[in-house]
């Protein structure tokens, strides 16, 4: 039940990161924006790493590092198929991928998990599709290219979740650092190679800074919820973010959901009530 709840918490600070992330980059570059929050974020790993101390060893730094060039290669590649126009297609290719491959992976690994439960991961994944499915404005053309970057982005976020579920409990918060001391050196890269700036327009940083601080938290939510559950059941829940996104956009933006995202959204709800009920 802990680790449902931590998952379930690590969902709404990523949904609503992304929200303040999302609103940044209608101001600013994505890449920037992208760049600046990982940086800006670091505040709350130095603070997570006084809370929740470890002794970590260097494979949980090396795990740390790995995730965190699966996350920036998924967002990159994310953005490269949303840049397409058909967003319809990618965002709930990628979301249902990144929420899949862990589910896999956890029941190769020999994860036995209540089947009440798992019946609770399939229908988080079937309402992260539903809710992804956001207006079909700005639908492009759906090419093979389209879709294998969707699932490739998907993929990559899958593996994040998945790789920091073998760094060990005892290391408390390192593994972020790791993410971290992988992820902001390629991004800066990029930067440079784009030949863009760094500098954010006024009314774009306090946005940012939140995205990065959000984003960060819920990485350390996460990964306290995978060390206490089953990376096939915690995985499909912490991924269920795009539906905190959707409730804000629906509350702050006023905007109007399709029927189908309505029946995501319940169907969300009904995975996290399977996912948490107790064995017995």
């Amino acid at each position: 039940m802990y680790a449902i709840v931590l998952a379930a918490t690590s969902a709404l600070v990523w949904g609503a990161a992304d929200f303040c992330g999302g609103k940044a980059t209608q101001r600013s570059s994505t890449l920037t924006v992208t760049v600046m929050s990982q940086i800006l974020g670091l505040p709350i790993i130095a603070l997570g790493l006084v809370i929740i101390p470890g002794t970590p060893h260097l494979t949980d730094i090396l795990y740390g590092m790995a995730a965190g060039v699966a996350g920036l290669g998924g967002i990159v590649l994310l953005y490269r198929g949303l840049s397409g126009g058909a967003m319809s297609v990618v965002a709930p290719i990628t979301a249902v991928t990144s929420a899949f491959i862990p589910v896999i992976g956890g029941l190769l690994m020999g994860e036995r998990p209540n089947p009440i439960a798992l019946v609770g991961a399939v229908c988080a994944i079937a309402a992260i599709g539903l809710v992804s499915l956001g207006h079909s404005q700005g639908r492009g053309a759906v090419t093979p290219k389209v879709v294998l970057l969707a699932l490739s982005a998907g993929a990559l976020f899958g593996a994040f979740f998945l790789i920091l579920r073998f760094a060990d409990s005892a290391a408390g918060m390192w593994p972020m650092v790791g993410v971290r001391a992988s992820s902001i050196p390629i991004g800066l890269f990029l930067i440079w190679r784009a030949g863009a700036s760094l500098r954010l327009p006024r009314g774009s940083g306090a946005l940012t800074m939140a995205a990065g601080l959000g984003d960060n938290a819920a990485n350390m939510l996460y990964l306290l919820a995978v060390q206490r559950g089953d990376l096939s059941v915690i995985a499909p829940i912490a991924a269920l973010y795009p539906t905190s996104t959707v409730l804000l956009a629906l509350l702050v933006e006023k905007e109007r959901l399709r029927p189908i995202q309505f029946g995501g959204l319940a169907l969300a709800a009904a995975a996290l009530v399977l996912s948490a009920l107790p064995t017995t």
